[in-house]
């Protein structure tokens, strides 16, 4: 989806709209510290960065641009990387680290009943889509050198662990939390 859908999108209010029977958006990230990734399609390198963070994030039906905005803001101020000191006391901002984008949608799968996974609390590709890029440009906005996968491809993601620090993460703040 082109920027200015995504604009057109959000300016008709869906970044505000309201959720389900007063449950709040729930956008979900695995993000992983590292010193290299890469991500491919078809065997073409997409995206690459330095030393910095992976990004898997998942987008939920109820999710809005302001969890998008929330997640990213939280994501880049995290103090996960070590200081002179060696303690993790520094964030992304701090170390003019890289970030990698890639979409996941299984992470907002349902594994309680059954065997197989549900994804009914998975967004519809194209809102996910437009969520996504807004994530991606809130990243770029700040200022942190982004990089991404392709939406709705299969992507092989490799990647140098560092620490290994992985955090999982979602846009529901503490005080959100019933």
């Amino acid at each position: 989806m082109d920027a200015g859908k995504n604009h057109e999108w959000l300016k008709k209010g869906n970044h505000v709209r309201k959720s389900k029977a007063g449950e709040r958006g729930r956008m979900k990230a695995v993000i992983q510290r590292v010193s290299r990734a890469e991500v491919r399609v078809d065997d073409k390198i997409t995206g690459t960065i330095g030393a910095g963070i992976v990004v898997l994030l998942g987008v939920g039906q109820d999710d809005t641009a302001t969890d998008a905005e929330k997640l990213c803001a939280k994501i880049a101020g995290l103090r996960i990387f070590e200081d002179a000191r060696g303690r993790m006391n520094l964030s992304l901002m701090e170390i003019n680290g890289e970030i990698l984008v890639v979409s996941q949608f299984t992470l907002m799968a349902d594994c309680s009943r059954g065997r197989r996974p549900s994804f009914v609390k998975a967004a519809p590709p194209d809102r996910a889509e437009i969520l996504y890029d807004h994530f991606v440009e809130t990243c770029r906005c700040l200022g942190i050198p982004t990089a991404t996968g392709r939406f709705r491809t299969v992507m092989e993601v490799s990647l140098t662990n560092s620490g290994p620090v992985t955090l999982m993460l979602d846009s529901r703040g503490k005080k959100d939390k019933e």
